[in-house]
């Protein structure tokens, strides 16, 4: 089984004197849909950071799609984090630009041809249900439908992996379902999804790996 992430001895954090994660051990599979849990300020948005070289591993080893995150250069981490779709609690949308612009982004970094930015983005923008705000700028949506705007930009590109931070903490049930199903379909796609969380749906109808942290630890729940 091909292993998009691989963790040896993993130190986390930001001091290295006080370590947010110790020795963790853990890998993801191609393929697979994984759920990231703990509590609040166990380390799972540290996590998050590591795996797009938003912060370096204090010791140990991680590789993310073949990437070596301690010893990676500027050039390997663009080109990673192309293959990979991010969604952050607080959306990342750029203000000035419309709706159909910002999903549009991955495609336009990858330097896709118009037609094809049009359609792909046409296309997420119907699965999120926004193609009426297409033309509204972020500040005219509701925290849900940035948040349903921010899933369909990290799936435009069809990438390798998906990594969400609480993608749903904030969201009324309408948005929450919306962004579930999405992330569900993608996974259905053969796209590898892994999702911080405090609570996994009640009703998930998908096999599932759960990846548990808590007192600078982190291990697979059966």
């Amino acid at each position: 089984m091909e292993k998009i992430v691989n963790a040896q001895n993993l130190v986390l954090g930001y001091k290295k004197q006080e370590p947010v994660m110790k020795g963790g051990n853990f890998s993801i599979n191609k393929g697979e849909f994984v759920f990231l849990t703990g509590p609040s300020g166990s380390g799972k948005t540290t996590l998050i950071k590591s795996l797009y070289g938003g912060i370096r591993p204090l010791s140990g080893t991680l590789e993310v799609a073949g990437i070596n995150m301690v010893k990676a250069g500027s050039g390997k981490l663009t080109s990673l984090r192309r293959k990979m779709g991010l969604v952050f609690q607080d959306y990342k949308l750029i203000e000035e630009w419309t709706i159909k612009k910002n999903v549009m982004l991955p495609l336009i970094i990858a330097g896709y041809a118009a037609d094809i930015c049009e359609q792909q983005t046409a296309k997420l923008l119907n699965h999120v249900k926004l193609t009426h705000k297409s033309e509204d700028y972020p500040d005219e949506l509701s925290g849900g439908e940035q948040q349903r705007a921010a899933v369909a930009r990290a799936l435009v590109h069809s990438p390798l992996i998906i990594v969400a931070d609480e993608p749903t903490g904030n969201l009324d049930e309408y948005s929450a379902e919306v962004v579930m199903e999405l992330l569900k379909t993608a996974h259905a796609c053969g796209i590898t999804v892994l999702i911080a969380t405090h609570h996994i749906p009640s009703r998930f109808d998908l096999p599932y790996k759960t990846l548990h942290i808590e007192n600078g630890n982190i291990h697979e729940i059966p």
